[in-house]
């Protein structure tokens, strides 16, 4: 079992920063964990992911690669999304995800979810 705590979420303008953070428990250590984000009326996307809290690969989406950030805590159960330059589009609710393999987490076929923290940027 993993249980994820989302925070960090907040209202912005434009060009502002935020950092999620996702506190991790239980057996998370061999699991990849992410964020995806979901805006009203739309499907629930992939934003970006670490292959393990161990380290690995970083994957991020089109939409956020080069504005957004993935990093794990220097305590091995925090994962973080550092948002830079943030723009109206950003806005959604944003989840930390966690799934046994990369290529599940990737494709949406999450084992664990947080409870989701909300992210609105305002232009």
């Amino acid at each position: 079992q993993v249980h994820l705590v989302d925070s960090g979420g907040g209202s912005v303008q434009a060009g502002d920063s935020l950092r999620l953070s996702c506190a991790a428990s239980g057996s998370y250590s061999s699991y990849a964990i992410g964020w995806f984000r979901q805006a009203p009326g739309q499907e629930r996307e992939f934003v970006a992911a670490l292959t393990s809290t161990l380290g690995g690969l970083i994957y991020y989406s089109d939409a956020v690669k080069g504005r957004f950030t993935i990093s794990k805590g220097n305590a091995r159960n925090w994962v973080h999304l550092q948002m830079n330059n943030l723009k109206p589009e950003d806005t959604a609710a944003y989840y930390c995800a966690a799934a046994t393999t990369i290529v599940k987490l990737k494709s949406g076929d999450i084992d664990y979810w947080g409870q989701g923290t909300q992210v609105t940027v305002s232009s």
